[in-house]
């Protein structure tokens, strides 16, 4: 329930009262007050959260309507005593327009914007640069990108190109900064070995769409609830759409300082699924929680944009999977690498010399030109009864499991170590 502060000429409060009634208004009051050069009507409402924008709509008929919209939730009990716990637990959705201020509201000032990107590309930078996981972290929750992120869904779901234009612009900005910054660092500490974080950070999986989708949809039910029915905080929220940006548009920096433009693709990659899929599932989120192109105190939304960005944004996810699907194993490195466990696993299951004590099995960071690596190390303990030597054993294993993944098309060079393990002998 959200407090309303309504000021009207005198003789108009009656009025007001009237429409408050309509939208079950409660705990109202009207007290006579001064404004600036006359005397004025001062109404306290109190309006559940889905009705606020259809009471704003039907107060604008009002003259020198002046409206203080209190972006806090309240507890209005009135009588009978017993039924407050059924009154407070009746807990709406935001409004639409105060969704949509909300978000204007959050586009502030450049240079704390800038200053925040920066800040995240150093920290992410140290994170990749000393394989210090939490440091990423940390970049996640400074990083500024939520707020433009969501600008441009409740933009797309408005209709509203002005928005469009100037959230789009504040989320280019904010990731080139943050591209640059760890660029930078790279190139005056003349960086030329790629660290583990960096390699793990360039892996993509074939369902890493899910990630911008869920994070996308995540933020825009945490916008729209009310402050007291979201289970979630809003920096936990946010962390999760930096999750997405941050850590790829560390990498671009980095590799592209070091002229590894193949890691500098994937997270460019990465960067345009995580945009497009954040917009996609956090603009229909807004959309079916009613923030339309027409409503109270706003006019200028374009019916036409929300399917047009709508279809933009679709059919680009569409070509980036396309893209990512054409383009095996370099675009699906991480879900490839638990594929070829899978098939390592069921060679040695179909093997009656061995049993498999552990694989690793890995794409280490691209050296080799023109190369899809696959590093596999296996450990095997031999069956009871098999006397074959460790020699003959591996040789065999390393033969069937190399022909197995080129025959499932995996489209990589497996290298392959097998090391043939004894049991103690019990005997002795």
């Amino acid at each position: 329930m959200r407090q309303l502060l309504v000021q009207v000429p005198h003789g108009y409060g009656k009025e007001v009262l009237n429409i408050a009634q309509a939208y079950d208004a409660t705990n109202t009051a009207r007290v006579e007050a001064m404004g600036n050069d006359e005397p004025v009507e001062l109404i306290v409402v109190h309006v559940s959260n889905q009705k606020v924008e259809g009471f704003l709509g039907d107060l604008e008929s009002l003259p020198n309507l002046q409206v203080t919209l209190i972006p806090r939730g309240v507890i209005a009990m009135q009588p009978p005593a017993d039924e407050a716990p059924e009154q407070v637990t009746d807990v709406k959705a935001r409004s639409p327009i105060e969704i949509f201020l909300a978000g204007l509201q959050s586009v502030g000032s450049w240079k704390a914007f800038l200053g925040y990107a920066a800040a995240a590309g150093v920290v992410v930078w140290i994170g990749l640069y000393t394989n210090t996981t939490y440091l990423l972290v940390a970049a996640m929750l400074i990083a500024p990108f939520a707020g433009p992120a969501m600008n441009v869904a409740i933009a797309t779901s408005r209709g509203d190109a002005k928005l469009l234009k100037r959230t789009l612009l504040r989320y280019f900005v904010a990731l080139a900064v943050t591209i640059v910054v760890a660029g930078t660092l790279s190139f005056i500490l003349q960086q030329e070995v790629v660290t583990s974080t960096m390699s793990d950070t360039s892996k993509i999986s074939a369902v890493a769409v899910l990630l911008p989708l869920v994070a996308g949809a995540a933020g825009a039910v945490n916008l729209v609830q009310s402050e007291r029915s979201s289970l979630v905080s809003g920096a936990a929220v946010g962390m999760l759409v930096a999750a997405s940006l941050a850590p790829p548009a560390g990498l671009i920096g980095m590799a592209s300082a070091m002229g590894r433009w193949d890691l500098a693709i994937n997270g460019v990659f990465v960067l345009l699924l995580q945009l497009v899929g954040i917009n996609l599932s956090a603009s229909l989120v807004f959309r079916s929680y009613g923030l339309t192109p027409k409503g109270a105190r706003y006019q200028r939304g374009k019916k036409g944009l929300f399917p047009a960005v709508l279809a933009v944004t679709f059919v680009t996810l569409l070509g980036l999977l396309f893209w990512q699907f054409s383009d095996s194993p370099e675009l699906q490195r991480s879900s490839r690498e638990q594929s070829a466990n899978q098939a390592i696993q069921q060679v040695v299951d179909d093997s009656d010399l061995v049993e498999l004590v552990e694989a690793n099995v890995r794409f280490p960071t691209p050296n080799i030109p023109r190369q899809n690596t696959l590093l596999v190390v296996m450990y095997v303990q031999r069956r009871a009864g098999v006397t074959e030597s460790a020699e003959i054993i591996s040789d065999r294993l390393t033969q069937t499991v190399q022909a197995e993944l080129r025959n499932q098309g995996f489209n990589v060079t497996p290298l392959v170590s097998v090391n043939v393990l004894s049991a103690p002998d019990t005997q002795n």
